[in-house]
């Protein structure tokens, strides 16, 4: 866990960078390259905000920040942000957080790709609470197998975010929600929506959610209830099992499961997106007693 600086609220360096090999962009560099992305496991683990909104978003959040790279237009947009922020800034920033300003060739050349956001910043990782701390506290929880697909799982991080669910756990195959592109997808969101991994998948890991009063739900095609008629009006806690796209939850997750639902579909149609799969329940249960 990254140590906490010794002063908040930070002062702005704005600095102005012609060259794309300049070090001081070493955060920001060949983002395109798979063995070199810094938001990659196995990688430098640091969080990467793309375009104005997703960064304002970091910038209020718990993440300390270490820099910001954009056009000039785009940095002026955030500086206002950067001022009033109280979140504590990332050490490797420095007294003041830089916040770099180049010409769209020299992003490109740097990032390994065109930016039409026209800003990037990146973050240091911060720690959320361990599982059965958010269980806890939790009423809604989304708990995801498999999901594995960074679009997919920030879109499920962006409805969790919207219609109220408390928190997210991880079971087993499931991508990184801090990658870049899940941060991107989710507009930020996911960066305020607590999260944790949920180990010894599946057996103990129902036994922990049970043991803290959740009632599992499974979605699945096959249900043997919807949504309306599975008898979740009045459940104190409830946690909603989402699988990969495609092959869905696992034989041992449906299994595991209290009850398993399903999604009326028009004739033809046997499935949504999982993300939007998610919308649904997680809405359908914002409205329970």
């Amino acid at each position: 866990m990254t140590p906490a600086p010794s002063t908040v609220g930070p002062t702005v360096d704005v600095v102005e960078i012609d060259d794309p090999d300049d070090p001081r962009l070493d955060d920001f560099r060949d983002l395109s390259r798979a063995d070199r992305r810094p938001d990659r496991p196995g990688g430098r683990g640091l969080v990467i905000a793309e375009g104005v909104v997703v960064v304002r978003r970091l910038l209020a959040s718990r993440y300390p920040v270490r820099a910001l790279l954009g056009i000039r237009r785009r940095i002026e947009e955030l500086l206002p942000d950067l001022a009033a922020t109280t979140t504590p800034w990332s050490p490797a920033a420095g007294p003041a957080v830089p916040a770099y300003v180049a010409s769209a060739e020299v992003m490109a050349q740097a990032v390994g790709f065109h930016l039409n956001r026209g800003v990037l910043a990146t973050a240091d990782r911060a720690a959320f609470p361990a599982a059965d701390d958010l269980l806890r506290s939790a009423r809604t929880v989304a708990v995801l197998e498999g999901v594995g697909d960074h679009e997919n799982l920030g879109a499920l991080f962006r409805n969790v975010a919207a219609l109220g669910v408390d928190a997210v756990l991880l079971g087993e195959g499931c991508a990184d929600p801090l990658y870049r592109r899940s941060v991107r997808v989710s507009m930020g969101t996911v960066l305020f929506v607590p999260f944790a991994p949920l180990d010894g998948w599946p057996d103990t890991a129902f036994d922990r959610l049970r043991g803290a009063g959740f009632r599992t739900v499974a979605l699945t095609p096959a249900g043997e209830h919807t949504l309306r008629t599975a008898g979740l009006a009045d459940a104190a806690r409830v946690a909603v099992l989402l699988g990969s796209e495609g092959p869905g939850l696992t034989d041992a997750a449906l299994a595991a499961a209290d009850v398993r639902v399903r999604i009326p579909m028009a004739r033809g149609v046997d499935s949504i997106n999982v993300a939007t799969a998610g919308a649904v329940a997680f809405a359908t249960l914002a409205d329970r007693a």
